[in-house]
């Protein structure tokens, strides 16, 4: 379940329209499971409504767990004749990257030990040590591979659930799309993964707000920590803050580290990332949140173009920033 949680600021500048400007067109829907709000200058007297709707409805079919007849849920069920898209190529792909560079931080095979902690789309299941021990059999990249199109599993019970890059990737696909039509100012919003292109409706760089990551601060924009600008970047956040539950006591969080199949225990509780494609945003903010901040900033040493704004407790439970010298930049505003 996806956490990450943006307050478009910039959305509130849509209804006038600066002279120097053309129409922008604001479109809103479902996909993911989750809500998207996509923004653009409508320069080619074209609504892509239609467009955008067809664009992510196929995106599910490749990517979605949640529809039963998509390419990664035949997977999952272990179709023998199921054969990959560029879509899914594609993820795959940067999910062995991320896994690689972070150490096995990130892992697109943790469903099924997130199943069981609760936090994923199957029956909650008992989440005790000896369990969460037998699911780690099914857990590593080294389980699966991609071989001409298809995807081969060690072992029958290994599932592959890319929720943690899949969202941000969809904000990419629809860039693609606007490029394609020669769209030049856009902002693309979907589950809180946004990407930004040109100006906004008054001319202006995008605005983007970070939520306070503030347990019961559970509306977007309701308490917000920072206001950054973005210059043709990608931004995904990452948190904690949000999905979670209490049991007997003990709180567990949404963000489980794949070495040891419990929910990551650091004192990161937001992690932003910001980066030329959402893709890479999206899958750094999870991989950051299982690090923690010390780890992360190793990590960022080997990441060149990435940004970072975190939010972290320290030991008297109050809230500490770290952010990257590019991401000072790029701030407008602290609260």
């Amino acid at each position: 379940m996806k956490t990450a949680s943006l307050f478009l600021l910039a959305m509130l500048f849509l209804v006038a329209c600066n002279a120097k400007k053309g129409e922008y067109v604001k479109i809103s829907g479902f996909a993911q499971g989750t809500t998207y709000n996509i923004t653009y200058e409508n320069s080619t007297n074209i609504n892509y409504s239609h467009d955008i709707d067809s664009v992510l409805k196929a995106f599910d079919k490749s990517l979605s767990i949640y529809d039963s007849t998509s390419i990664i849920s035949r997977i999952n069920n272990n179709d023998p004749s199921v054969l990959v898209d560029d879509w899914f190529t594609e993820v795959f792909k940067k999910s062995v990257d991320v896994n690689e560079i972070s150490g096995g931080a990130f892992d697109i095979t943790v469903g099924p030990v997130v199943n069981a902690w609760g936090f994923g789309n199957g029956p909650v299941a008992k989440h005790d040590t000896a369990y969460i021990q037998s699911l780690l059999k099914y857990v590593g990249m080294d389980k699966v591979s991609l071989v001409d199109k298809k995807v081969i599993k060690k072992y029958p019970e290994v599932k592959v659930d890319v929720n943690a890059l899949a969202q941000g990737y969809s904000v990419d696909v629809v860039c693609r799309f606007f490029e394609s039509k020669g769209i030049k100012n856009y902002l693309v919003e979907i589950g809180g993964e946004v990407r930004g292109k040109g100006t906004n409706a008054k001319d202006k760089l995008w605005h983007i707000g970070i939520d306070k990551p503030a347990d019961g601060n559970m509306m977007p924009g309701n308490e917000l920590q920072a206001i950054i600008e973005i210059d043709n970047k990608a931004l995904a956040t990452s948190g904690n803050y949000r999905a979670f539950y209490v049991e007997n006591g003990v709180k567990y969080a949404h963000t489980i580290d794949p070495k040891t199949g419990f929910p990551a225990r650091n004192t990161l509780l937001s992690a932003t990332v910001v980066c030329d494609d959402c893709i890479s945003a999206d899958a750094y903010a999870t991989t950051f949140m299982v690090l923690g901040v010390d780890k992360s900033k190793e990590l960022l040493l080997k990441l060149k173009g990435m940004e970072v704004y975190f939010v972290y407790s320290d030991d008297k439970g109050g809230y500490q920033i770290y952010f990257t010298d590019g991401m000072k930049k790029m701030i407008v505003e602290e609260k």
